[in-house]
């Protein structure tokens, strides 16, 4: 088996004195897509901000390509190939949608993708590119935020709650877009409360509650029994 390009190991989080994450042991190959899965506060925002670099770790408790990045800050994580959809998109208000994918293309990784890429894979975008990004629909804002990640040309793409809070239509657009996202090798890490959204599109997927990993698994087999007893911690 290859090594994995994303090993976390006895990972610990925390926020001052609350302590978010106990030991968290999570790896992810080349190629994969892996769902992150639980309830609010269950701790995968805090994951996935300790991965991106917006929050700070022993080094070793994060590996990425071999090397060890848990200490590292966000800009430098993001030169390393790791790119973050963040849980309400973020987008700056102030710049077009088109400013704000170039913004994404700053880190100057090489890559399949560019703003002709971005417009293809979500032409709505183009035809609004020269409008504010905070004035389109919640599910056009989601694309620019995942665009803008695109841009870094990134080998591990980080979606945090990807659906939150958008239209049922809206989310199967994305989630159809998802396979041309990642198709060309890149590896993805999917935090959803969206239980069978995230099950139908990852090979496997780690449920947290209060911190902890409570189940694992591959997504086609795992029963929903056993789903809603780590989920909501139920004997």
């Amino acid at each position: 088996m290859p090594d994995p390009i994303l090993s976390i190991s006895a990972l610990d989080a925390f926020y001052g004195d609350f302590q978010a994450l106990f030991g968290i042991d999570l790896e992810i190959e080349q190629g994969e897509v892996l769902a992150i899965i639980g309830a609010n506060g269950a701790g995968k925002t805090t994951l996935l901000r300790s991965i991106s670099g917006l929050t700070q770790n022993a080094p070793e408790m994060v590996k990425y390509s071999g090397e060890a990045i848990g200490a590292l800050r966000a800009d430098e994580v993001a030169t390393r190939g790791i790119a973050l959809v963040p849980e309400g998109r973020q987008l700056f208000p102030s710049l077009s949608v088109e400013e704000n994918l170039i913004i994404g293309g700053q880190i100057g990784r090489k890559g399949p993708w560019s703003l002709e890429a971005i417009y293809k894979l979500f032409p709505i975008l183009e035809e609004r590119k020269d409008q504010q990004s905070t004035s389109l629909s919640g599910g056009q804002q989601q694309m620019v935020a995942i665009g803008r990640a695109l841009m870094a040309n990134p080998d591990l793409i980080l979606f945090d709650e990807i659906s939150l809070g958008l239209a049922p239509i809206i989310i199967k657009d994305i989630y159809e877009a998802l396979p041309g996202i990642i198709g060309s090798g890149m590896s993805a890490l999917i935090v959803e409360q969206d239980i069978s959204k995230a099950l139908s599109v990852s090979s496997r997927f780690y449920c947290l509650q209060e911190g902890r990993v409570s189940l694992s698994g591959p997504s086609a087999t795992v029963a929903r029994e056993d789903i809603s007893r780590a989920y909501f911690g139920v004997e």
